[in-house]
C-alpha cells in the first residue's frame, strides 16, 4: 500500500537543520490498521505528511500502490490525493460556508472526473455516521463529534486506498471519542487502510500495530493478533 525506503526529511530553521525524518524505511500493508505514536518532535506528522503527498521528501523513495510519488507534478500528487487518500484532522478542517452533505462532496470537486452516483454516495455515507437527518446544517451548528463524523465521510467519498487519521479524537470528549474509535474498528473490519496519528496510550490500543517514532526514526513496532485488541 505505502513504501517507505530510506526517506529523509530536513527543515531549515534559522541557521540548523532540523531532520524530522532520516534513513526511514518501512511498508504498510494493505487492509492494516497502525497507530504512529510518538512525543511531540518524533516525527509522526512529517510521516503523516509524506504519505499524504502533502509534502515531499528530502530524499528517499515513496511509493504508493507501487507508484513513485517522486516523479507526480503537483496538479498529479492533487488528483492522487483526490482519488486515492481520505484524511481526518484533529480541527475537522471543515468549509463553514458549505453544509453537512457539500463538506462531504469536496473530495470529488478535485476530481477531472467525478465518478457518477457521488451525491447519492454522500447521502448513504451521511447516514452511516449518524447525520442523515441534518444535511442541511453548517459546521457551526454541529458538535465537535457531528463535524468529525462529517470529517471521516468527507475522507471516505471517493473510496479511499488508505485513510490518514492525524489526532481525530484530541478534540473529543472521552465519550464521543470512543464512538469515533469504534467507526474506525468498523472501516478496519471493511478492510479499509488506516493510519492514525495520536499521543494518546489509551488511543493507540485500539489499533493492531503500532508504530512508534522518535527522533525521526522507528523506535519500536508492535504488531499484536487481531484477537488481542
Amino acid at each position: 500500500m505505502a513504501e517507505l525506503e530510506e526517506v529523509c526529511r530536513t527543515y531549515r530553521m534559522g541557521d540548523n537543520l532540523v531532520h524530522a525524518l532520516h534513513d526511514f524505511s518501512f511498508t504498510f500493508r494493505r487492509g492494516e490498521y497502525w497507530a504512529v505514536m510518538g512525543s511531540s518532535g518524533s516525527g509522526k506528522s512529517t510521516l503523516l505528511n509524506l504519505l499524504g503527498c502533502i509534502d515531499r521528501a528530502t530524499s528517499g523513495t515513496y511509493r504508493l500502490g507501487g507508484e513513485d510519488v517522486a516523479e507526480l507534478d503537483d496538479d498529479q500528487l492533487s488528483d492522487l490525493r483526490s482519488r486515492r487518500l481520505g484524511f481526518v484532522f484533529q480541527s475537522y478542517n471543515l468549509i463553514p460556508q458549505l453544509n453537512v452533505l457539500e463538506n462531504i462532496l469536496v473530495p470529488l470537486f478535485y476530481q477531472d472526473e467525478p465518478p457518477e452516483g457521488g451525491e447519492e454516495r454522500a447521502l448513504a455515507l451521511a447516514e452511516r455516521v449518524g447525520l442523515g437527518e441534518r444535511l442541511d446544517h453548517r459546521p457551526l451548528q454541529l458538535s465537535g463529534g457531528q463535524q468529525q463524523r462529517v470529517a471521516i465521510a468527507r475522507a471516505l467519498i471517493n473510496d479511499p486506498d488508505l485513510i490518514l487519521a492525524d489526532e481525530a479524537t484530541g478534540n473529543l470528549d472521552s465519550k464521543t471519542a470512543l464512538e469515533i474509535l469504534d467507526l474506525f474498528d468498523e472501516l478496519h473490519g471493511e478492510g479499509k487502510t488506516i493510519l492514525l496519528v495520536t499521543h494518546e496510550e489509551e488511543v493507540g490500543e485500539r489499533a493492531e500495530q503500532i508504530l512508534r517514532l522518535k527522533d525521526g526514526a522507528i523506535e519500536e513496532v508492535v504488531r499484536r493478533s487481531p484477537e488481542a485488541v
